[in-house]
């Protein structure tokens, strides 16, 4: 490694330990958040209500292999929404998200919110979307927050959008998700089911089969890896503690972001 690179590395921890950024639990990799390719220019430019009007051509199916999907006025405002800011992998891997949720949490005979489970769902990666990136803020929380002005302007209820908020901040750490409310836990087990296949058994093969052919995958793999690396290179800070650092140090030479170790052992005691 160069002294530049030494040097950039050492004055980022520093930098980092004078804001006090401690020790923080990692979410586990089967439950991270599919990173996608950002949309379009076009797509970043428009208004909310461009992308809020939608269209019938647009419309989903009112049933998929058993799962209702609803109908309600927010629901389609938000389908348009995040239809408009995400590529059709996103598009789809979102809708996938919902599926696996209910058909988990309906097999289980949980009773839940419908419309806030969906509407977290189609909205839950917009931090993967550039025109809502933050410089510094993980992915999950530009999520959460461009939904969050996203609901307040269709006026949802305050309490309503809390859950919002949580359900998608919370949706890469499965072992804090789950011990939420079931709105806040779907969104990260639907998530992480389609990410690595957690617990895919759980589903029918035949099930399976219809989530898949209703909104296919469409090279998700491929587009996951390079935008994870598309995160590390552009905000990598926003990456410290967080899964996607892996990712980053494996592939990015001199990749700048601390390792716990490397926090741990910079902290300013004795021993």
């Amino acid at each position: 490694m160069s002294d530049k690179s030494n040097e950039a590395k050492n004055v980022t921890r520093r930098t980092i330990l004078h804001r006090g950024a401690g020790v923080a639990a990692i979410g586990a990799a089967s439950a991270l958040a599919t990173a996608m390719s950002t949309p379009p220019a076009a797509a970043a430019s428009k208004t909310t209500a461009d992308t809020a009007s939608g269209s019938s051509a647009d419309a989903l199916p009112a049933v998929v292999a058993g799962v209702r999907i609803p109908d309600t006025e927010v629901a389609r405002k938000a389908t348009a929404f995040a239809r408009n800011a995400s590529t059709e992998t996103l598009f789809n891997h979102v809708l996938r998200t919902y599926l696996f949720g209910c058909l988990v949490f309906d097999r289980r005979g949980v009773r839940y919110d419908r419309e806030l489970v969906f509407v977290s769902a189609v909205l839950h990666d917009l931090g993967l979307v550039k025109a809502y990136q933050t410089p510094t803020e993980r992915f999950e929380v530009d999520g959460a927050d461009a939904a969050q002005r996203f609901l307040k302007e269709q006026r949802m209820s305050a309490d309503r959008v809390a859950v919002v908020w949580d359900a998608i901040a919370l949706h890469t750490n499965v072992g804090i998700a789950t011990r939420k409310r079931p709105e806040i836990a779907m969104i990260s087990v639907g998530s992480g089911m389609d990410f690595s296949g957690n617990d895919l058994q759980q589903i029918p093969s035949d099930i399976l089969d219809e989530v898949l052919t209703a909104f296919p995958r469409k090279g998700f793999k491929q587009e996951a890896v390079d935008n994870i690396l598309s995160l590390c290179r552009t905000k990598p800070m926003a990456e410290l503690m967080h899964p996607f650092a892996e990712v980053g140090r494996r592939h990015i030479p001199d990749f700048p972001v601390p390792t716990v170790e490397d926090l741990l052992l910079a902290a300013p005691f004795a021993d």
